[in-house]
């Protein structure tokens, strides 16, 4: 069954902005450890952010542009893309765990739940 719910994907222009959010389904919550990551064409899934302990982590080639967020009201946890650029283009996956270390954040396998993805395009 699906844990985790992507959504606010779709077709940007270099330069534009897009947000998207992570919405936990069935009995699942958020966790202590959030994270984004993104899976190209012919490419490994890799990590783009993540919120652990009010702190965030960001990978260097979207640092300044992107932003993580959670709003626990709500139980959603947010993606804030600005400046997009073409290789930005891939599928985006949400991820939650519940005990990672800060080495561990960009660790695939170290988290417990992931969403089914949501594509986002760059193209002019």
């Amino acid at each position: 069954q699906v844990q985790l719910l992507e959504s606010g994907g779709g077709l940007v222009q270099p330069g534009g902005s897009l947000r998207l959010s992570c919405a936990p389904s069935g009995r699942t919550s958020i966790t202590r450890v959030m994270a984004w990551f993104r899976q190209a064409p012919g490419k490994e899934r890799e990590f783009v952010a993540s919120l652990r302990a009010g702190n965030r982590q960001y990978a260097d080639s979207v640092k300044g542009r992107f932003t993580i967020s959670g709003d626990n009201t709500k139980n959603t946890v947010y993606l804030q893309m600005n400046n997009l650029r073409p290789e930005d283009t891939a599928v985006y996956y949400c991820a939650a765990g519940y005990h990672l270390r800060q080495p561990e954040l960009v660790d695939t396998d170290r988290y417990d739940y992931w969403g089914q993805g949501t594509r986002v395009t760059v193209s002019s």
